[in-house]
């Protein structure tokens, strides 16, 4: 008998609906989705809102195909539920043949809980509060270099650096002027079309990090995470990690450092320049304000849209009866917009006391990285403000869209 993972009743798409999705976006995406269509790009929160509210699970026929649930409730259903939608799949849907699994977040306990458990006081609040001074101090260096011009390129000038900056300096250890390279692997490894090119970008991000967790072993040890990583954990069965899962642990941990919060960062000081009431209310009061605009900010700019997770039986899902070996995406981006969990969630209030949101993930895979990215953001939104508090968006942004949503241009000035 199939495990029944909700009683809730759900509905699916009319077929009303879907002449609709059919005449505004040129395809069905309740049943045809594919998140490298360029209309997903172009019509992002359109098309998450659609989703939320009319499709419990989407499908998706491309490639071995896949399914997609973005209404809040479901995203938690599968994001906590890791025995009956496991991580050990891997979260990319299609993922290109002989692609290394990312540990830990391609795994599932006890091989997750080890790791996480090592990692977890590398990341801590206590520890991450240690960065603040250095990430100010970067973060003032990329704007001395443009503020006399008057105008700056925000992404590639300031929003694609300061993340990588503040992971290299500050966790990792490797030198900074590898960042360009190490970001165009993970960034071509996303998002390129071409799914080859896909696997040898990541193939060279896990080539150097490998190289460099090798000579990190052989050096002096400096106490941070990058030795406890390379000295590996044990495992439940009495062995200690293998080398190539450390390797992965690493390029797991530097993917989320220079991935993702870029596109938060860029997408809010665009929103700023355009909504001058709420720069002033940042100036004014940053200790009430700041921390509630940048959970609002994580919400309605989420970076990870979606990751996905594979069924380990035949579970009903909203409606949808999948069977094992189903793939599931949780589109994290839909849950932090569904109004069954948000109040008028198609709006940006920085006032909001409550946010709630899936920026972060759900479960036991939840963003370890969090603490380090609520500071890159404040640290980002305080130093801009005070240096640059009058300014405007010059041409619109370009964007680029998929598992994860990255801002590729953005062009202010002053």
């Amino acid at each position: 008998m199939a495990f029944k993972a909700q009683e809730t009743d759900f509905t699916a798409p009319t077929q009303d609906d879907i002449d609709e999705s059919i005449r505004k976006y040129g395809r069905d995406i309740y049943n045809d989705f594919d998140l490298d269509d360029p209309v997903f790009n172009d019509k992002h929160f359109e098309i998450l809102d659609d989703l939320v509210d009319k499709c419990p699970v989407a499908h998706s026929k491309v490639g071995k195909g896949y399914y997609l649930v973005s209404q809040n409730k479901l995203v938690r259903e599968v994001g906590q539920n890791w025995r009956t939608f496991s991580a050990a799949g891997g979260y990319m849907p299609n993922r290109p043949d002989g692609l290394p699994f990312l540990f830990p977040e391609e795994s599932d306990p006890p091989l997750h809980t080890a790791w996480r458990s090592a990692l977890n006081p590398f990341m801590g609040p206590a520890v991450i509060n240690d960065y603040e001074a250095q990430i100010r101090k970067d973060a003032n260096t990329l704007i001395d270099a443009f503020i006399e011009k008057g105008e700056c390129e925000f992404v590639s000038e300031f929003a694609a650096v300061l993340p990588g900056w503040a992971f290299f300096k500050n966790v990792l250890g490797v030198p900074v002027e590898d960042l360009d390279k190490l970001v165009d692997g993970v960034e071509q490894g996303t998002f390129s079309p071409d799914l080859e090119e896909r696997g040898a970008k990541f193939g060279f991000v896990f080539q150097y990090l490998g190289d460099y967790l090798k000579q990190r072993s052989e050096q002096p040890p400096r106490g941070d995470m990058v030795d406890m990583i390379a000295a590996g954990v044990p495992y439940e069965d009495g062995t200690t990690s293998p080398w190539e899962h450390r390797v992965s642990v690493l390029v797991d941990m530097t993917f989320g450092g220079i991935a993702t919060t870029t596109y938060v960062m860029a997408s809010a000081i665009k929103w700023l320049a355009e909504n001058p009431e709420a720069r002033q209310l940042l100036l004014d009061d940053p200790d009430t304000y700041m921390p509630r605009a940048i959970e609002e900010f994580a919400r309605v700019f989420a970076p990870v849209v979606a990751l996905g997770r594979t069924c380990t039986k035949d579970v009903e899902l909203g409606g949808q009866q999948l069977k094992e070996g189903d793939f599931v995406m949780m589109v994290y981006a839909g849950a932090s917009r569904d109004p069954r969990v948000v109040e008028d969630p198609k709006t940006i209030d920085i006032t909001r006391e409550t946010v709630l949101h899936s920026a972060f993930g759900v479960g036991v895979h939840r963003c370890i990285g969090s603490n380090l990215a609520r500071l890159e953001l404040r640290a980002t939104f305080e130093e801009w403000l005070k240096r640059i508090p009058e300014y405007r968006v010059v041409e619109p942004p370009t964007h680029v869209s998929g598992y994860l949503r990255s801002m590729r241009t953005l062009k202010l000035a002053w």
